[in-house]
């Protein structure tokens, strides 16, 4: 006769559900924080990280940019680029029978010499998209030689960490929204309808969606407020995801000179959309993204390059039938998030080896970021982020129970003792945290009586506490000798790439509020060239920040009157200078004060040269030059 323990089955039963309840719990604050958009930032990183990471793809070969650089105004010893420039740029460039021509540059006002020059080739240039900005607060009339079907507006719409993913394809018309006749469309969407028409492609309303349009076949994606990660954003207009096309060198570019000496393959420009546009450093045409490689600004794109991408996108999703992003409806997403959860909590349950576990959540993770990948190559979007937030987390923290779970089976009564233990612990970790909060908010909102203001207050919290648990782990892994604390309160990982490093430092000092004279900058120039790590030690890059550092914070504390401010760093043969100047003031005393004296030190033991002086017409340039050497 078999005798069954029940009371001890109903005991592991018992163990098993408490040992389960932080990782239902965690999953729950997951699923909460993200329908209140506390994950968005996440989501958005992770999109560009996949973005960034897909197999390169060969050059457009049906858009073209002409980008004007910093040789060529050089060359021209004035900017912005005169008319008769222009003019002459785009008559050559017509002599190679482009399909259309896009002049990304604004061109309201006459810039001599050579402006009936350039209103001719307007008025003859019936393939010519000019540009116009229409949105508030600082709209801008396009060329007004050039017909309104010839004008697409430029405007661009950001996310809320600065970056831009979106591309807005149409708007009504601000001036009259109530008359579609005036409705306005963008310069990327004006060029690719000016390709697509060339092959008797024209422009149609939406089939499943009416309020999107389509190309023969192919419908563009419509952004809604809650597209993928997204959580009630702005959705007027027709806005598309921008799925960036992936390598190193996305479009061929030719610079004026290319095109003056016509230095270049004439098959180039046949039967090709051709953007004009500026692509040089002292230019404040740049957009933020990091969803592409080989960036010659890191983070940054020039502004002619994000307009490119939008055009061919859509012109070789109808041509080549290449993936616009798509998402999974939000039941869906959040499905999958709960699946994602659920496994590690019913991996724990059935499995009884703390190493097993282990390896089957750390192999699911890496199949989850694959399949990421794999799926946005093919146009999805999917919830990776909370997925792997969920997965990890619950998988490791269960591991830990697991272990104490099934480690002594001999020993019945020590081992439920000693699980009890460690649940409770456990618990009590998340208990006096997040989930504190998490049920103070769902008690006020049992009430109905709690303003929305609090609401998002608390949740605001609780999605802090989130985040200070990986940032606290992130921050706490290094050693002293391997970080350095900013003067801005930022912690930096001396391990990393000094160039990157120097981006750290520049950024986060320049948005320090207690720099007074840091506030009014306009022109802001930073470019740093990278250092092999062979010739930096750690202690090298800690004193380099500091001087970085130091350096802004002299502009901050005694540059009154100062608007443009250069940070750079350059390799010359086996020399590295980095160099800081302003057109503030100059120095007012010759007094060298204990900042400039640390300054001096630095550089002595970098062995280098050091300088701080004024410079004519006005400002200060501080610089630091030493040999790279092993």
């Amino acid at each position: 006769m078999v005798w069954v323990n029940w009371r001890r089955i109903q005991n592991e039963i018992k163990i098993l559900l408490l040992a389960s309840l932080p990782g239902a719990t965690f999953l729950a604050v997951i699923v909460i924080a993200r329908l209140y958009g506390f994950l968005q930032d996440f989501e958005l990183m992770a999109l560009d990280t996949f973005l960034r990471l897909r197999p390169a793809e060969i050059s457009d070969d049906k858009v073209v940019i002409v980008g004007i650089n910093e040789e060529d105004i050089r060359k021209l010893g004035t900017y912005p680029i005169p008319d008769g420039e222009i003019a002459t740029l785009i008559q050559t460039i017509q002599k190679y029978k482009p399909i259309a021509i896009g002049l990304d540059i604004v061109r309201d006002l006459p810039v001599e010499p050579g402006h009936q020059k350039l209103v001719e080739v307007f008025q003859n240039s019936k393939n010519l998209i000019g540009i116009e900005k229409i949105l508030p607060p600082d709209p801008i009339s396009p060329p007004p030689q050039l017909s309104p079907e010839q004008i697409g507006f430029s405007d661009i719409v950001v996310d809320k960490d600065n970056k831009y993913r979106r591309y807005l394809l149409w708007t009504p018309s601000p001036k009259n929204p109530q008359n579609p006749e005036e409705d306005k469309y963008s310069f990327g969407l004006q060029l690719a309808q000016a390709y697509l028409s060339h092959q008797n492609i024209n422009i149609e309303t939406g089939i499943f969606d009416q309020k999107t349009i389509r190309f023969k076949t192919t419908e563009l994606p419509r952004f809604m407020s809650n597209t993928g990660g997204y959580v009630n954003e702005n959705s007027s207009g027709l806005k598309i995801l921008m799925n960036f096309r992936a390598g190193k060198k996305p479009f061929n570019i030719l610079s004026l000179k290319d095109v003056k000496t016509e230095n270049f393959n004439p098959d180039l420009l046949k039967d090709k959309v051709v953007i004009i546009g500026i692509v040089a450093t002292s230019v404040t045409d740049f957009v933020n993204t990091s969803a592409t490689v080989d960036q010659k600004i890191p983070g940054q794109i020039y502004g002619v390059e994000f307009h490119a991408h939008a055009c061919s996108q859509i012109i070789n999703a109808v041509i080549s039938g290449r993936a616009l992003l798509k998402v999974w409806p939000d039941e869906w997403e959040y499905i999958w998030i709960i699946v994602c959860g659920c496994y590690p909590i019913i991996l724990f349950w059935l499995a009884q080896s703390l190493w097993k576990n282990l390896l089957a959540v750390v192999v699911v993770a890496l199949a989850l970021f694959c399949l990421g990948l794999v799926l946005i190559s093919y146009g999805w979007w999917i919830p990776i982020a909370p997925g792997l937030l969920t997965l990890i987390i619950n998988g490791l923290g269960l591991n830990g129970f697991a272990f104490a779970l099934y480690q002594n089976n001999q020993l019945f009564k020590i081992k439920m003792n000693e699980r009890q233990h460690t649940i409770e612990h456990a618990f009590t970790v998340i208990h006096n945290g997040p989930l504190q909060t998490l049920a103070n908010v769902l008690r006020q909102m049992q009430a109905q009586d709690w303003p929305y203001q609090e609401l998002k207050l608390q949740l605001e919290k609780l999605n802090y506490e989130i985040r200070e648990i990986g940032e606290y782990l992130k921050l706490e892994a290094l050693s002293q000798d391997e970080s350095l604390r900013l003067g801005s309160g930022l912690k930096l990982d001396l391990k990393r790439p000094i160039h990157e490093l120097f981006y750290a430092v520049y950024t986060s000092t320049l948005e320090r509020q207690d720099l007074e004279y840091l506030k009014n900058i306009k022109v802001k120039i930073r470019t740093f060239e990278p250092v092999d790590d062979k010739y930096l030690s750690v202690n090298n890059k800690q004193e380099l920040c500091l001087f970085l550092e130091e350096a802004l914070c002299n502009v901050g504390k005694h540059a009154k009157g100062v608007k443009r401010i250069e940070a750079i760093g350059k390799k010359y043969e086996d020399f590295y200078i980095l160099k800081i100047q302003d057109n503030g003031p100059g120095l007012i005393s010759s007094v060298e004060s204990k900042g400039t004296k640390q300054l001096r030190n630095i550089a002595k033991n970098l062995g280098g040269d050091f300088r701080r002086e004024s410079i004519t017409p006005k400002g200060t340039v501080c610089e630091i030059s030493w040999k790279l050497r092993k």
